[in-house]
């Protein structure tokens, strides 16, 4: 069976995509929200326009 990306409905802050993310990649949510944030403080806030894309193509489960 083949593993697809979904935004989480169960573990999410604002629209899912981090939990989703965590859950495909068998990892704690926490860890990739934590990553994700360093990633926006290191790119001066492209993270921000990366999560918003990713919430709209990501689709909900």
């Amino acid at each position: 069976m083949k593993k697809r990306l979904y935004k989480s409905s169960s573990n999410k802050v604002l629209f899912g995509v981090c939990g989703g993310i965590g859950e495909y990649l068998d990892i704690d949510p926490t860890v990739v929200r934590l990553l994700w944030v360093i990633f926006t403080a290191l790119s001066m806030g492209a993270g921000i326009l990366v999560y918003i894309i990713a919430a709209l193509i990501i689709p909900k489960k």
